[in-house]
């Protein structure tokens, strides 16, 4: 019942932060832009990072909750996509070398979190 109960609070903290995030990105997309160059473009472009920022408070606040068990499995899921990441990007990084195209670093992010999804799923089905 607890565990529910947390799972339940950090999932409300995660996408509420991952709403923010978005709804900064739009209007730093559609403000931002064809503002004139300066501090307060740099600011309004960046402004998604508060979204950001908030996902990591959220994660952060949800490791400080679970049990021990739960906070090493998952540190260990995070890890396996950070190395299998990591991997990706630099086997990419030879084959920008070799005419392919480069990639944005904003897909670094997504690519990890979405692998950590993965290796979370596959664990916990290999874990059954």
């Amino acid at each position: 019942m607890h565990e529910k109960r947390i799972n339940r609070v950090y999932l409300r903290e995660f996408f509420g932060a991952m709403f923010v995030y978005m709804l900064l990105l739009v209007a730093a997309s559609k403000l931002g832009r064809p503002m004139a160059e300066g501090l307060a473009r740099t600011l309004a472009l960046a402004s998604p990072m508060v979204g950001v920022l908030l996902v990591i408070w959220a994660i952060a606040r949800h490791f400080g909750r679970v049990d021990e068990f739960i906070r090493l499995h998952t540190l260990e899921n995070m890890a396996i996509a950070a190395a299998v990441t990591s991997g990706l990007t630099f086997t990419y990084g030879f084959l920008e070398n070799a005419g392919y195209p480069r990639l944005s670093m904003f897909m670094v992010l997504p690519v990890m979190f979405g692998l950590w999804g993965l290796v979370t799923c596959i664990r916990g089905l290999a874990n059954r």
